[in-house]
């Protein structure tokens, strides 16, 4: 099936990734296997990714395509397969992605958002950062390790206790309601 997906060449975009699994841990168990699928793929599609955040069973990104490139669907499904080939077979697999060979780690579907302006970037940034906090992973952004806040921490753009007051609507949207 062909999804109806946004598409800006040269665009940026914000995306969310599922595991089929929700209550499995595997993205955070396997990082260092995650990390090399993207590496990998990267070398023959590249890209930047401007922030990210690795949870146990969800990942949020932020990644800007080359000029004239939209082709972001491919990117994901050679980052999921790399990572899929990767790890053993241990999970659920209904007889739709058995009869098509595929394995039953991630969720067919994911996010995508066209980032609009600098406003809607910032907003995403900060969601993507706060994620750990808002799913009681830690108790302040840069206390996970799977985050690119350490990045932004680093160039001097966040402080080291960003996120360890509760963040609200009225202090950001983060298009959650």
């Amino acid at each position: 099936m062909r999804y109806r997906r946004a598409r800006v060449a040269g665009g940026i975009y914000f995306f969310t990734v599922n595991l089929a699994e929700r209550d499995r841990t595997l993205l955070v168990d396997h990082v260092d296997l995650l990390r090399s699928a993207m590496g990998h793929m990267k070398a023959g599609h590249p890209f930047n990714i401007d922030a990210v955040v690795i949870l146990p069973d969800h990942l949020h990104t932020i990644w800007t395509l080359p000029e004239g490139d939209c082709d972001y669907p491919v990117r994901w499904a050679l980052i999921k397969a790399g990572f899929s080939r990767r790890i053993s077979s241990a999970e659920q697999r209904n007889e739709s992605r058995f009869s098509k060979g595929e394995r039953g780690i991630w969720q067919r579907r994911y996010w995508e958002h066209v980032i609009r302006d600098e406003l809607d970037y910032e907003r995403h940034v900060d969601y993507i950062h706060y994620n750990p906090v808002k799913h009681s992973h830690a108790h302040r952004a840069s206390d996970w390790p799977h985050s690119s806040i350490h990045r932004q921490i680093a160039a001097g753009r966040a402080d080291r206790d960003w996120g360890a007051e509760p963040v609200t609507d009225k202090d950001r949207s983060f298009g959650e309601k």
